[in-house]
């Protein structure tokens, strides 16, 4: 019974990680199911008690503060409009602080600059910033 009661607590507490994204429940989780283990194998619940204890230790100190900075520095490949930050563009048509168009890779996007200086097509910008669906850029140095 006790086994029974420890694997309740145990997956209770990983799917509520998922709500608070701490990764404090999901470690608590994970221990609740180590004294679940130990309990379906017949050991008493003074012992169960034991390895939750250790476990919950073990995995807050231990493993959390590693999996966090893992999550936190990512895998340094930028997505989506950050890719785009710092890279090459081409003026379509006369960009300046109010609108114009600019090629990124092979894509049109709407753009304006960023100090309020005008860039004739044809020359090269840097995007500097993405606001919206609108690319805000200098002109390339």
């Amino acid at each position: 019974m006790a086994a029974l009661i420890w694997l309740i607590v145990g997956i209770l507490l990983v799917v509520a990680e998922v709500l608070s994204g701490d990764f404090v429940l999901v470690m608590l989780g994970a221990a609740a199911l180590a004294a679940a283990g130990v309990s379906a194998l017949g050991a008493a619940d003074l012992v169960s008690v034991l390895v939750f204890a250790a476990s919950s230790v073990g995995l807050i100190v231990g493993a959390r503060p590693l999996l966090k900075k893992r999550l936190q520095l990512g895998s340094g490949i930028r997505m989506h409009h950050e890719a785009l930050l710092g890279g090459r563009a081409i003026a379509l048509s006369k960009v300046d602080e109010h609108g114009g168009q600019v090629k990124i890779g092979g894509d049109t996007w709407s753009a304006r600059t960023l100090d309020g200086s005008v860039v004739e097509a044809g020359e090269a910008v840097t995007v500097v910033e993405i606001s919206g669906a609108v690319a805000v850029v200098i002109a390339a140095v």
